[in-house]
C-alpha cells in the first residue's frame, strides 16, 4: 500500500518543485497550514483578468504535500479561477468522497489518489489548492476596491 502512495513518480514531483520562492509584486498571496502534521504551502500570484499569469509558492509539506505542490506549479499559469476553484473542489471530492480524480493538464493529481485512505494526509496534499482559492479571492478583492492583498 504505501509503494502505491509513495510511487517513484509522486518522490520524483516532491523533488522537483516548480515556480518555488515569492512574487513581491503579486495581486494575491496565501497561506494555508496544517495543523495536523505541521506542513505550510504560501503561494503568491498575479492575474490578467481572470487568467494567473505570474505564480510562485513556498512549500514546507510532506512528500505528498509537496508532489500536489509540484503538480500546481507545473499547470496553474495560464489557468483561470474557475478552473482552479473547481480543481480544488474535484480534489476534495476525491479524497474525501470517493470521487474521479481531475483530468486533462491536472491528470497527474490522480496519482494522490491511493492517499484516499490516509486521512492524516489529506490536509497536506490539500493545502496548496486551498491557499490557490484563497490568493485568488484576495487578488480579486483587490482588483475591485484595494482590499490588503498579502498573507
Amino acid at each position: 500500500m504505501l509503494n502505491d502512495i509513495y510511487s517513484r513518480r509522486i518522490l520524483e514531483l516532491a523533488a522537483d518543485i516548480p515556480l518555488q520562492g515569492t512574487l513581491p509584486d503579486a495581486h494575491g498571496s496565501a497561506k494555508a497550514h496544517s495543523k495536523l502534521c505541521g506542513s505550510t504551502v504560501t503561494v503568491h500570484l498575479k492575474l490578467d483578468g481572470d487568467v494567473v499569469s505570474a505564480f510562485a509558492h513556498e512549500v514546507k509539506a510532506c512528500a505528498l504535500g509537496q508532489a500536489s505542490s509540484s503538480i500546481m506549479g507545473r499547470h496553474v499559469v495560464g489557468s483561470t479561477a474557475e478552473e482552479l476553484r473547481a480543481l480544488r473542489e474535484t480534489m476534495h471530492r476525491m479524497l474525501k468522497a470517493g470521487g474521479d480524480p481531475p483530468s486533462g493538464k491536472w491528470a497527474d493529481l490522480g496519482l494522490l489518489e491511493p492517499a484516499r485512505n490516509l486521512k492524516a494526509r489529506h490536509a497536506s496534499i490539500l493545502l496548496t489548492f486551498d491557499a490557490v482559492v484563497d490568493a485568488l479571492a484576495k487578488a480579486e478583492a483587490a482588483e475591485k476596491g484595494g482590499a490588503i492583498t498579502g498573507i
